[in-house]
């Protein structure tokens, strides 16, 4: 090995260092994020709005701004110990193979039965939904983490569960979809012929794959036609950021340890749960004026919500009932296409990282998804562990700056978020492998339709 290992392979924390606290990054933000609209009204929306959708606590979490610092209730605490702390890991071999001065590490997220991090918000939405009294809750998935997660939350704790998955990620990923039935879930590929949306949007677009917007709005649907359920979601809502923010609390105890210091974090993102959750506290350190990093989300090309959205109200679902979200979106209406192979695939991004994008204290890069799957090839060969799709736009990112380091002979430390493993997405390598995997991206024809579908707010 050319690199003296002073630090391990892995580094745990103890479980009593876990963190007992979220950290809630829009208490640190000069700029908050533009409040939810009532799609009818275009009102700021209230806590007595929401509660036909979203469970009683999850709403003050949704709505509270000042809180820095949330406690994590004990039950929570004590589930999260089946399977946190998770591992940061330094990628000795990786750096090795590439033969650059870079440090690499990643925060792993893939060892529960989830696959993913999704499990970190998934208890905790399950576990306010059972506080409440509820019977069960409704949720959507694309490639099908949440989902999975999700279910394994409500068996744990005896509540329904109902899943409406994208349509072309139900077909092609089979697996996924009976580890959420293992675990009690109902699994239906949307849109459907279930509900009234779904019925709709079938009719509009026949034939379609499906899209997160798409599924979202049949969750909502059933979620407030059916007595004692809610409806919960995995990504982009600010609960949900809070939630994952035990991600980048743990991979900040764990490199304070060793009194190391990242200058670049790199995160995929789709909606934002897991770019939130692993910048989260390094983000607030930037805000509060106490350290610099330099800070990359990552979007496929074939979904490029921030490096070729708008920054403007839109529906946070195809079917126009949920609330309006400020956020940089390609249009409620969008799909991506049905080559599209992993998650990543929702029209908007959380409006808290939008905020920040917009206000300077991130950068954004889109890439097609071959080069992401060259670079989860190379990492599995390197590091032994098989990441999925959504993961692998980080590495690709992580790589390319590390090659870079190597011919400029820059020493950067890099940290990014390995959010789970790939083994539920052998459909897609399968295709890369066979040469069947293409990139498409969408034209400015498409998108400047989707955006005419925006609404027009003030």
């Amino acid at each position: 090995m050319a690199a003296a290992k002073e630090i391990p392979y892995k580094i745990y924390l103890k479980e009593s260092e876990m963190p007992e606290t979220w950290y809630n990054v829009r208490a640190d933000m000069k700029n908050k994020p533009a409040p939810l609209l009532n799609p009818g009204t275009h009102e700021p929306m209230k806590a007595e709005e929401l509660a036909p959708v979203f469970c009683e606590e999850l709403i003050a979490q949704e709505l509270d701004n000042e809180t820095r610092n949330v406690p994590i209730p004990q039950e929570i605490l004590d589930f999260y110990k089946m399977y946190r702390p998770s591992p940061l890991v330094r990628a000795y071999c990786l750096e090795e193979k590439l033969g650059t001065p870079a440090k690499i590490y990643y925060k792993f997220e893939g060892n529960n039965t989830s696959g993913s991090h999704k499990l970190n918000s998934a208890i905790a939405q399950a576990y306010y939904a059972k506080n409440q009294g509820l019977k069960g809750v409704t949720t959507e998935t694309g490639a099908g983490q949440w989902g999975t997660a999700l279910s394994m939350a409500c068996a744990y704790l005896g509540l329904d569960c109902k899943v409406y998955m994208v349509k072309v990620s139900y077909e092609q990923k089979p697996f996924r979809r009976e580890v959420m039935r293992t675990y009690g879930a109902s699994v239906t590929p949307s849109p459907s012929m279930e509900t009234n949306i779904g019925r709709e949007i079938n009719a509009r677009f026949p034939g379609t794959t499906g899209s997160l917007g798409c599924a979202i709005s049949e969750a909502v649907e059933v979620a407030v036609g059916t007595p004692g359920y809610r409806y919960v979601l995995g990504s982009v809502l600010n609960q949900v950021l809070l939630h994952q923010s035990v991600i980048g609390l743990e991979a900040k105890a764990a490199l304070d340890k060793y009194g190391i210091v990242p200058d670049v974090i790199i995160g995929c993102a789709g909606g934002g749960s897991n770019l939130g959750g692993l910048i989260s506290p390094f983000m607030g350190e930037k805000l509060r004026g106490e350290r610099d990093y330099r800070i990359v989300a990552v979007e496929p090309a074939s979904c490029p919500s921030f490096t070729r959205g708008r920054f403007a109200y839109d529906f946070c679902d195809t079917g126009k009932v949920c609330p309006l979200a400020k956020m940089y979106t390609l249009g409620s209406g969008f799909i991506p296409a049905p080559n599209h192979a992993g998650g990543l695939r929702y029209h908007g991004m959380s409006s808290i990282l939008s905020q920040l994008y917009h206000d300077g204290y991130m950068e954004a890069i889109s890439v097609p998804q071959t080069a992401v799957f060259e670079a989860a090839e190379y990492f599995a060969r390197c590091e032994g562990i098989l990441p999925a799709p959504e993961s692998s736009h980080a590495i690709r990112a992580a790589i390319d700056e590390a090659v870079k380091c190597r011919e400029t002979g820059k020493e950067e430390t890099i940290l990014f978020g390995l959010t789970g493993t790939g083994y539920f997405d052998m459909v897609a390598y399968e295709k890369f492998h066979d040469g069947k995997m293409t990139d498409y991206i969408p034209t400015d024809e498409e998108l400047a339709k989707s955006f005419e579908g925006l609404p027009k707010i003030g």
